[in-house]
């Protein structure tokens, strides 16, 4: 059980420390790419979910 909870420590202080770092020096991308992006995001969702739903069906 501690060594769960030190690996969970260690991922939220990796996060604390990560997130400020990216989105600091991260390239900034252009409204063209965050729709170009944002265009597959719920196909992409959809076709995790049809995935999700078969794996639980097939079990």
């Amino acid at each position: 059980m501690s060594t769960l909870l030190s690996i969970l420590a260690l991922l939220f202080l990796a996060l604390f420390v990560l997130i400020p770092l990216i989105e600091r020096f991260a390239p900034r991308a252009s409204p063209e790419q965050q729709q170009r992006i944002s265009r597959w995001i719920l196909p992409l969702v959809a076709i995790g979910l049809v995935a999700a739903l078969i794996k639980h069906l097939m079990s």
